[in-house]
């Protein structure tokens, strides 16, 4: 059982993302269409890996994911995938407008809130709203390029995609037992009139490090058990993925070459894989159980105002019963959650202006990212890579080969990028 924690505490020991900082809210929000994984000829990132693409390439310097946690090195990632059973595809990543297609530019077009966060990412709680009619991604696409710069914007919510509040809340929520054990819990609420159904899928996937770089080995992630998944890495040791119920699905964090290029693919399941079975019942997942992309299938109808929770931990070690103390753990995290906010926000000013600190200062924790970017890399391609691969044809931050980045960053809306 986890004991209280002050967030001052937490805090004295975590200098530059260690022990309780080690694990948080560092997923980007997007990757796709970023300049660092453009490898086009022509230096046209929105359209090299956009968002139809993103489902089936693998990326170099980053990953993404709705409410995501990773590690402070983006080696293990964690974050939720959802499908209400009519979209084309999986709900894995937001979806929004590339430059070209915005009149107003490139825009997130959903609705998604970053509600609590500590300093430390001991509780975090994100609501994502998710229709349960299709999602309406090429009416946004082409209502948008059909208006000028005069025009406003075609939202999300000028659709009749939420029409008699047909859609589901659902709350994405981490609290950490120690700090190399992650309880993720993902709570969906039907807010429509009638009964509808929701598929929930926990993503836990490894960033593709070995793919250009030959130091580190390939990892794996296999089943343990039926309600266990062991991942291991030389980069980061053995993490268990514990889990209640659900179906175990496998696929490799690898670009499916056939789909973007029409080339022949280098690995057999690859990382559109689960979205592609759970879709269009494909057999495009390991039926052996491995990989280096997994996801845990649940399956859901809930009636009006009806709630369900799936429960995840992921921990170093292993447990016994991974369950037993996981609600009291939430429960203990949110109360120093409280306790540090009612330390440090004025009481003296009105509630309502209280809440807006609070949801403030969360905001600002939960658009973290962790932001890799080796710019001579990026140009000329690493030691074991050939130039006439990589090397740019356009001269776009060629001037900058002396910068590296490789750290969490803050960043004012993680959607967007820096």
């Amino acid at each position: 059982m986890s004991h209280q924690i002050s967030e001052a505490e937490k805090l004295a020991v975590s200098d530059n993302y260690r022990n309780w900082k080690k694990w948080g809210p560092y997923l980007a929000e997007r990757q796709w269409g970023t300049v660092r994984e453009d490898y086009s000829d022509n230096g046209d990132a929105w359209e090299f890996i956009n968002h139809d693409k993103a489902r089936s390439n693998a990326y170099r310097w980053g990953e993404e994911g709705i409410g995501g946690f990773c590690d402070s090195r983006e080696i293990l990632c964690l974050a939720p995938a959802f499908w209400n059973g009519k979209d084309p595809i999986l709900k894995e990543r937001l979806f929004g407008l590339t430059n070209n297609q915005g009149n107003h530019g490139e825009d997130v077009k959903e609705l998604y809130f970053h509600q609590v966060s500590t300093p430390s990412h001991s509780y975090n709680k994100y609501l994502y709203k998710y229709p349960q009619n299709e999602f309406p991604y090429e009416e946004i696409i082409t209502t948008n390029n059909h208006r000028n710069r005069e025009e406003t914007e075609f939202e999300l919510l000028d659709t009749d995609t939420f029409k008699d509040n047909a859609y589901f809340d659902c709350y994405i929520e981490y609290a950490k037992g120690d700090v190399d054990d992650i309880l993720m819990k993902v709570t969906v609420v039907n807010r429509g009139k009638d009964t509808a159904s929701i598929h929930v899928l926990p993503h836990l996937w490894f960033r593709n490090f070995w793919k250009h770089n030959n130091r580190h080995p390939r990892p794996n992630m296999e089943s343990n058990t039926a309600d266990c998944i062991v991942s291991k890495s030389t980069r980061n040791g053995d993490y268990y993925l514990y889990h209640n119920e659900g179906t175990q699905l496998f696929c490799e964090n690898e670009t499916n070459n056939e789909r973007i290029y029409n080339a022949p693919n280098e690995y057999e399941y690859v990382k559109d894989g689960i979205n592609n079975h759970v879709i269009n019942g494909e057999a495009t997942v390991n039926p052996e159980n491995y990989g280096t992309k997994a996801a845990i299938w649940h399956q859901f109808d809930l009636k009006s105002g009806e709630e369900k929770s799936v429960k995840i931990r992921l921990s170093n070690t292993t447990l016994a019963s991974p369950f037993t103390d996981f609600d009291a753990i939430f429960d203990l995290r949110k109360k120093e959650c409280e306790s540090f906010y009612n330390e440090i926000i004025n009481k003296d000013i009105p509630k309502n202006q209280q809440a807006i600190a609070k949801s403030a200062f969360s905001g600002l924790l939960w658009t973290k990212q962790f932001y890799y970017y080796d710019v001579h890399k990026w140009l000329f391609g690493g030691i074991d890579e050939t130039s006439t691969t990589y090397r740019r044809k356009d001269s776009r931050n060629f001037s900058w080969q002396h910068l590296n980045n490789r750290h969490v960053i803050s960043m004012p809306d993680k959607w967007e990028y820096p």
